[in-house]
């Protein structure tokens, strides 16, 4: 429009001055010029055009979406805005959503392919980027494909047919509601409501099943594990032979339980989480080796000595391989499935409610066990009751064994990430890699106490760690920065003009929060 008008060389400065006054505020800008045309017709070349001025637009995010991006970065996605719309549009957008200021033109991609000493190394600039103004299609497209080169998961939300591309090559494409018939065909999910709040959600089911997935697995090694050693090392060391039946009884009550697993109450993994098998093998297996050993022990104190007799007056079962293999039964059937507590919780496992479904299936599998222990003579299994009371000294003597289970699960996750201590408090995922979190938990600390001296935030507020990925929470400290820039900015004018015009600091003091 201003390259329509006669008078573009005197005015452009002004309005480029004013154009980007408005994008400081987060306003698009919408030229308005008329021109003379006397002979009022529509084919007359008219008179030269008159700027009149600019209308300034505003196109505010949705109400939720500063919340969805808090809760992505706080799950450990990082957010990025790719914009075609003014830099510092996109910066003034990137603050109020509270996604940081960190952002660039669309002219520092191009040290690739051009001049690489006029542009930032473009790896690591959208790494670290919170987004980027002015793209084409071609940028979206190169963006999504760098942080796929950089062995990121990456996704990608649009709407439109310049979109397509980028929705098409990123991991998941995802085309929001009311987007164009090309962004549906090219994306992997099609959104049918406004809004992206709806990816959180899909995130955190996800994870809940991903966990679900992990504890089964960590369950199903640990369970193997106990079985083949224990039998094995009976049957070595005493020449035992556990009956194959009521192996078989053991395996059909454990998958009934273990089923309710699907139902299960968890605890999605606050960042994001991966296979790491030589973790969850080496879990299951110190696990497993821990329970087979208690059943030879067991088996050596029933069989071999007079303990139970001794201190608790019942009668030996030493003389009868029947009563011993029943024994044995119950003793791996309640240690057994107890163990579901421990490889479903991240933190102590009586600090982690089970579902319902999980814990009825738990209560009517023992008991079933614990009624065949008790009365069941069953020949061609070769199993006979032993009693009420030698099965109160089974359960006794299984709880007793089962409390070390929490600690030996932290040590082993300590002893191979480094981080597994902070479940004892925090209740987080263990499968991690080692790292060295005290910079970011310093700078955090920085934050929220800049924030409470700022009164926004009261001091009685407790970090609860949550370590998002390296650069999601980049992403939230630059935010935080960009915030307390601004406060800091806001109460030095307001100081200056106080004494200026020599009013009374403490009377602004009240209102500093503003």
């Amino acid at each position: 429009i201003l390259n329509l008008c006669q008078e573009k060389q005197e005015i452009a400065g002004k309005v480029h001055a004013i154009i980007d006054k408005f994008a400081e505020r987060g306003l698009r800008s919408l030229g308005v010029a008329y021109q003379a045309v006397p002979e009022r017709s529509k084919d007359s070349p008219g008179g030269p055009w008159t700027f009149c001025g600019l209308l300034p637009l505003f196109d505010p995010p949705r109400h939720d979406s500063a919340e969805t991006i808090r809760k992505a970065l706080n799950l450990g996605v990082c957010v990025k805005m790719i914009t075609g719309d003014q830099l510092s549009i996109a910066k003034e957008t990137g603050r109020r959503l509270g996604m940081g200021t960190n952002m660039y033109p669309s002219s520092s991609l191009l040290g690739r392919d051009k001049d690489e000493h006029e542009a930032l190394p473009v790896d690591e600039l959208i790494e670290k980027a919170d987004g980027f103004a002015g793209v084409f299609p071609e940028h979206k497209y190169e963006i999504v494909k760098i942080l796929q080169e950089k062995k990121h998961i990456c996704g990608m939300t649009g709407d439109g047919v310049n979109d397509a591309p980028a929705l098409k090559k990123a991991d998941i494409g995802i085309a929001v509601a009311d987007s164009t018939d090309a962004a549906r065909s090219a994306a992997d999910i099609v959104l049918t409501e406004p809004g992206l709040s709806v990816i959180i959600s899909a995130v955190l089911t996800s994870r809940a099943i991903f966990q679900r997935m992990k504890n089964y697995t960590i369950y199903a090694v640990s369970i193997t594990i106990r079985i083949v050693l224990g039998f094995m090392l009976l049957a070595l060391i005493w020449e035992y032979d556990f009956p194959p039946f009521m192996v078989l009884i053991i395996a059909i009550l454990n998958d009934g339980t273990i089923m309710t697993i699907s139902k299960d109450r968890v605890k999605p993994s606050p960042k994001p989480d991966s296979w790491k098998l030589n973790e969850i093998f080496a879990t299951g297996i110190v696990i497993g080796s821990y329970l087979a050993l208690v059943t030879v022990l067991f088996y050596w104190v029933v069989a071999e000595t007079t303990f139970f007799e001794d201190h608790f007056n019942v009668s030996s079962l030493s003389s009868s391989t029947e009563e011993i293999s029943s024994a044995i039964y119950l003793q791996v059937s309640i240690i057994s499935q107890a163990l579901i507590f421990v490889t479903r919780s991240q933190s102590w496992s009586f600090l982690e409610r089970p579902g319902t479904l999980l814990m009825v299936a738990f209560v009517v599998a023992q008991l079933v066990a614990t009624l065949i222990a008790v009365y069941a003579d069953i020949d061609f299994a070769s199993i006979s009751g032993i009693g009420w009371g030698w099965s109160g000294i089974i359960w006794l003597y299984s709880l007793i064994f089962y409390i070390p289970l929490d600690i030996i699960k932290f040590t082993v996750r300590y002893a191979l990430s480094g981080e597994a201590w902070n479940l004892l408090f925090d209740r987080k995922t263990a499968f991690t890699s080692k790292k060295d979190y005290g910079k970011e938990d310093r700078e955090a600390k920085w934050v929220l106490s800049q924030r409470t001296l700022q009164g926004l935030m009261s001091s009685e507020f407790e970090i609860n760690g949550r370590r998002s990925s390296l650069i999601a929470e980049q992403a939230r400290r630059r935010a935080e920065i960009a915030r307390l820039g601004e406060i800091h900015t806001l109460r030095g004018h307001v100081e200056s003009v106080v004494r200026l015009k020599n009013l009374d600091i403490n009377v602004i003091q009240t209102a500093r929060t503003v």
